[in-house]
């Protein structure tokens, strides 16, 4: 019942990487826009938002698991995966409208309630489609390199859907006008971004699932044996109790955490510590995909030449080295300052490679959790895709989870001013905001490295595992 260690087609790839597409247009809204819409734009208080945001996150602990163990346990003609993924579509266009529509006669209790109740819906709608699709990813190949290039081409196609919209929002749909300097508080604005993201979520999940359809006859199908409710958790209990796979989640929870404060601090840190201002950000945006392109030709390269476990720790202190260093040295006096010829080119250039190793550590992490199938086959005798990305994706919800919490906390402590006119905000509260900032992100980066450090098997245990499996017979799951 293991999948064979084969390379995927260049179609099969291709459509399977865009699915990420959906995950990249909700992550770049959650984790870029979100905060800052319903702060600086609705008018509710940083720490707030981010508490609800963080409260919504706890549902997700429940909902996760359970996408994954009942797809894992899906059985029709079209598979395990791909009911889930087709019918998942509108629910997340919906939710994802409504979320950034909240209507503006509500009170403040109000909004906050539909805020819980529309960022619930729409990471539910995600996993329903999220968990399944990513499950596909050890079930098309069992081969050590070609997991690492599938999540390669997975991360590449998610960065792509998360930068357009980070394009179209700051190039088109939040660009600034006369009467909003600074497009970003154009409360208008955001519901184009709303539709345009919906439809675009829609056509990646549908590209995705149409496809892969053809690979269904091709992945493995365990049986599934009758049992209660309670042996059911018992086996789930079991599964989870894999020891790679909680390392995996320990290391994921710090990075992605770190993405997530990154991500809803952005806007901040861009417009009032940077001084962005219109074409800057879409410079901003081919600067990053640039990074992301550079890991994702860096990753499988060093998946094959190197221990994927040391490659993803080295990954993410150099991420943090660099995407920390320009506030380090501007609160040293010695980064060029805002309106001076070299900040934007020196400031790329850090941002390029910190993002470039951010990602190629995301990609090992993905690619190893594939690996960990297999070891839990080996010690429970069932295959759990489902349950093990659920794991996975649950941590890069924290992303828009404990990260916007973090980043609420920080504009809070920092005293940062709401609805704040760039330019006018004291270099005291900037400072303190930078300095908070850049020394949780150092703080979470080391901590994950060192769960990197202590994952326990490579190259030569996987491929011993995988020979053993082949004589196998897989238990009913």
């Amino acid at each position: 019942m293991t999948a064979p260690g084969r390379r995927l087609s260049n179609g099969t790839m291709a459509s399977y990487g865009f699915g990420a597409v959906a995950y990249g247009v909700k992550d770049a809204g959650f984790g870029t826009f979100l905060l800052l819409f319903y702060n600086q734009v609705v008018g509710l208080p940083s720490a707030t938002v981010g508490l609800v945001i963080m409260m919504a996150l706890l549902i997700d602990a429940f909902v996760d698991p359970a996408v994954g163990f009942f797809s894992d346990r899906t059985r029709t003609k079209w598979g395990r995966r791909h009911p889930w993924m087709y019918a998942s579509a509108l629910p997340i266009m919906v939710g994802w409208l409504l979320l950034w529509n909240p209507p503006s006669v509500m009170s403040e209790p109000q909004t906050l309630v539909w805020l819980f109740a529309m960022a619930v819906l729409v990471r539910t709608a995600v996993s329903c489609y999220e968990v399944p699709s990513v499950a596909l990813t050890p079930e098309l190949t069992s081969g050590y390199d070609e997991r690492t290039r599938i999540m390669a081409y997975r991360y590449l196609f998610g960065w792509v859907g998360g930068l357009l919209m980070l394009l179209s929002a700051y190039k088109y749909f939040l660009a600034p006008t006369a009467a909003f300097p600074n497009g970003l508080l154009n409360r208008a604005g955001y519901s184009g971004f709303a539709l345009a993201g919906a439809l675009l979520i829609g056509v990646a999940i549908l590209v995705s699932a149409l496809g892969t359809h053809h690979e269904i006859k091709n992945l493995p199908h365990a049986p599934i044996a009758r049992q209660t409710l309670r042996d059911s958790f018992a086996e789930l209990r079991e599964t989870v109790k894999n020891r790679a796979f909680a390392i995996l989640m320990a290391a994921g929870v710090c990075a992605y955490t770190i993405q997530g404060i990154s991500y809803a601090m952005s806007n901040y840190l861009y417009i009032y510590v940077w001084g962005f201002k219109g074409p800057t950000f879409v410079y901003l945006t081919i600067a990053l995909f640039s990074g992301v392109f550079l890991a994702f030709l860096a990753a499988p390269r060093l998946g094959k030449s190197a221990s994927k476990p040391k490659a993803a720790m080295t990954a993410v202190l150099c991420g943090a080295a660099l995407n920390t260093s320009p506030y380090w040295l501007r609160m040293l006096g010695v980064f060029p300052e805002v309106g001076e010829s070299m900040l934007l080119p020196t400031l790329f250039g850090f941002f390029i490679l910190g993002t470039a190793s951010n990602v190629t550590g995301f990609i090992l992490g993905a690619s190893m959790m594939a690996d960990v199938v297999e070891d839990s086959e080996a010690k429970t005798g069932r295959r759990s895709e489902g349950v093990f990305f659920a794991g996975s994706f649950f941590v890069q919800k924290c992303t828009s989870g404990i990260g916007i919490f973090f980043a609420g906390m920080i504009l809070a402590v920092a005293g940062f001013p709401a609805k704040a006119t760039p330019g006018t905000v004291p270099v005291g509260t900037i400072d303190r905001l930078t300095l908070i900032y850049a020394g949780l992100y150092i703080a979470l980066a080391c901590v994950s490295a060192f769960f990197f450090s202590r994952f326990p098997f490579g190259r030569v245990e996987h491929e011993a595992r995988l020979a053993r499996l082949a004589t196998t017979p897989v238990r009913e799951s």
